[in-house]
């Protein structure tokens, strides 16, 4: 039995992953047998190199090997070519044909992209693996052969079963082995010399000097997703060596031939965005709600010292600018409820803000009775006075709110309110 070193030089198979070694030891193992071997891995892995390893390690080695993309023949004519057909079995038979089961009788066949295969030819290819026989298309007549199939598919086989898209005993038939080949990102410095070699190869076959990686290119090479692994990675070898007149590759020149650089790190920009929103709302209610605290704590001490002194008159003036602070903040709170209330919906009852005439507390009869007068006396003069300008607003433009609104000078929710509170 050959070793794994000197397959890998047999067929130019460059790399030295465990999980690559792995595959071509199996490989090697299952050779000289006739089961049947399915090779899994993503598109551009190399899965081909798997079945010619198998074929030209077993006894069959000197008949034929034939591949067969299933994915490239087009539904209607599958059939006719791994069965072959009779003479006039559909319009342009023109001839008897061999399928290549038939041609193939002694050898092995590899079939690439299985998992493209439909559903009458999955059934025709089961009776194959189980008992070697089939049917030429427009034949009755029973033909027997004798073939190793070697399969592959890059699809996720237990997906297309439950999705009815493949047969799930024809699935067990085929993968007896299962070989499966590491993707090329996950081969660590294998990327590098698979450039090296390929790099080299091209040099070659257009007669230039080799191109290199500059150090900052080499993590880069190391660091990209390769989803198209190794056959992406020949075709980037193959454009720098034709068309960088440098030799010396550097980062920034490699950076032009990779595809979305950086595509393969996690980014969720749509999550980001609607945290970022939340969080700016967040904080506008948060402000909100520390401001009103504050304009409470100035009432408070206003009507401690309105209660101390007596004198109404003083207290204003005095802190008269500590009032129209309180004043403004309200108006200023009701423009941003109100902005926030619009963008969520929020119904007009979740979003009260705190009217300063409501909320004053009341002073101990017994102790403070003249402050008591001249604070209730005032405050019932403005309700009295708001509710007066309210009411002939709303009758002069026939109960139309968002009038009345401008006409007072004030936001249409705040008159909403005044409504709701005056029960008018």
């Amino acid at each position: 039995m050959e070793n794994i070193q000197s397959v890998k030089q047999r067929f130019e198979i460059i790399g030295n992953d465990p999980k690559l070694n792995r595959a071509i030891e199996k490989a090697i193992q299952v050779a000289p047998t006739d089961i049947s071997v399915l090779v899994t891995g993503e598109s551009g892995v190399g899965k081909e190199s798997i079945p010619k390893i198998i074929h030209s390690l077993s006894h069959r080695k000197h008949n034929k090997y034939i591949a067969v993309n299933c994915g490239a023949i087009p539904e209607g004519t599958i059939d006719s070519e791994l069965f072959g057909h009779e003479k006039g079995a559909f319009t342009g038979a023109t001839q008897t044909r061999n399928g290549y089961f038939e041609v193939a009788d002694g050898g092995t066949i590899f079939l690439d992209e299985v998992g493209e295969l439909p559903l009458p030819t999955q059934v025709r290819l089961l009776r194959v693996l189980e008992n070697g026989e089939f049917l030429k298309v427009g034949s009755s007549k029973i033909q027997k052969t004798n073939v190793r199939i070697v399969a592959a598919t890059n699809v996720d086989m237990a997906d297309a079963i439950d999705k009815g898209k493949f047969r799930e005993d024809l699935y067990y038939r085929l993968s007896t082995v299962d070989i499966h080949l590491p993707p090329l990102r996950e081969r660590g410095d294998d990327i590098h010399l698979l450039f090296r070699k390929f790099a080299s190869d091209f040099a070659q076959k257009y007669k230039m000097p080799t191109i290199r990686l500059e150090d900052d290119a080499v993590r880069l090479l190391l660091q990209f997703n390769w989803g198209g692994n190794i056959r992406q990675l020949r075709n980037v070898t193959e454009q720098l060596s034709v068309l960088e007149q440098k030799r010396d590759i550097s980062y920034a020149t490699l950076k032009q031939y990779l595809p979305n650089v950086g595509s393969n790190l996690p980014a969720v920009v749509q999550n980001k965005k609607a945290q970022s929103d939340f969080s700016s709302e967040r904080e506008i209610l948060y402000k909100v709600l520390f401001d009103m605290q504050r304009d409470i704590n100035d009432l408070k001490k206003l009507t401690m010292e309105l209660m101390n002194t007596g004198n109404s008159t003083k207290v204003k003036e005095q802190n008269a600018t500590l009032i129209n602070k309180i004043y403004a903040n309200d108006e200023e709170r009701e423009a941003q409820l109100a902005s926030i209330a619009e963008e969520e919906e929020v119904p007009e009852t979740e979003v009260e803000v705190l009217n300063i005439s409501e909320k004053i507390p009341e002073a101990p009869e017994d102790k403070y009775h003249f402050a008591e007068e001249i604070q209730e006396e005032e405050s019932l003069s403005l309700q009295d006075k708001e509710l007066e300008l309210i009411r002939k607003s709303l009758e002069k433009h026939e109960g139309k709110r968002k009038d009345a609104a401008n006409e007072l000078g004030i936001s249409e929710r705040t008159l909403y309110r005044k409504i709701k509170q005056y029960n008018l």
